[in-house]
């Protein structure tokens, strides 16, 4: 019997260490928890914070880029417009007529609004549809898609042919071919059929109230190739924008 008491002791020694690594243990472990919990508590209130930063920087984009399509669609529309009163395809009564460019005071309003929303709808859709618009993303092919717009703008005020079902083909051809050359998304081209006939409709309803008219009208009080410059102008004003809006994270695209 005396021999088989150093051998009790040292077991529940044994027991005892034991039981002290495991309260150290897990004294280590509580001690972790409180620690990290804090880190998690500021990571946490850093992204809180950071949010209202960002969509600060979004907004300001977003006005940035508002500004800048009024003022393309507003100088435009003053351009376009004077090539067109200038070959009397638009007549405005004479009360109605401001000094500046002899155009209306209204249309370069009107127009840099127009502008502004299209250009703003474009890469909106695109974000929405999750199908990003790759195609020529650069100015240089924003600038050769204005040039041929205008192109197009003239060319339905300069040249003369038989009759207006011949111009208005042809402008139908050259404003596909604008679309093919400088979109070519399904996006686009639904957007620009779109705004073709929203903006002939209100075209139609300003003619049919007097506020100005058009010379040799073949399409219900307007000229029947003018759905072809609104859906032209629809798809530049649209480069324009989403070359601005280049700098936005735009939304995968999910097949």
């Amino acid at each position: 019997m005396p021999r088989l008491e150093p051998s009790a002791w040292s077991c529940s020694g044994a027991a005892r260490g034991r039981s002290k690594t495991q309260l150290a243990s897990k004294a280590d472990e509580m001690l972790g928890n409180s620690v990290s919990s804090p880190s998690l508590t500021l990571v946490g209130h850093g992204a809180r914070t950071s949010s209202p930063s960002s969509t600060l920087n979004g907004s300001q984009h977003l006005v940035q880029r508002s500004v800048v399509l009024f003022v393309v669609g507003a100088f435009m529309a003053l351009v376009l417009n004077m090539l067109q009163i200038q070959r009397n395809v638009t007549l405005f009564p004479e009360e109605v007529i401001s000094t500046l460019f002899s155009s209306a005071w209204w249309v370069p309003p009107c127009c840099g609004t127009a502008a502004a929303v299209v250009g703003l709808l474009y890469p909106c859709i695109d974000s929405h549809l999750g199908e990003p618009h790759k195609f020529k993303r650069e100015w240089a092919s924003v600038m050769r898609c204005i040039a041929v717009f205008v192109g197009i703008n003239h060319a339905s005020a300069k040249l003369d042919f038989a009759n207006n079902v011949q111009l208005s083909l042809t402008l139908a051809a050259l404003s596909l071919g604008l679309w093919w050359t400088f979109d070519r998304s399904r996006s686009g081209l639904g957007l620009g059929i779109t705004i073709a006939f929203v903006a002939t409709l209100i075209t139609q309803f300003l003619v049919y109230n007097g506020v100005y008219q058009y010379t040799s009208p073949d399409f219900l009080y307007i000229r029947s190739w003018l759905p072809c410059i609104f859906f032209s102008g629809g798809v530049t004003v649209g480069n324009i924008g989403r070359q601005l809006a280049m700098g936005i994270p735009e939304k995968p695209h999910n097949d």
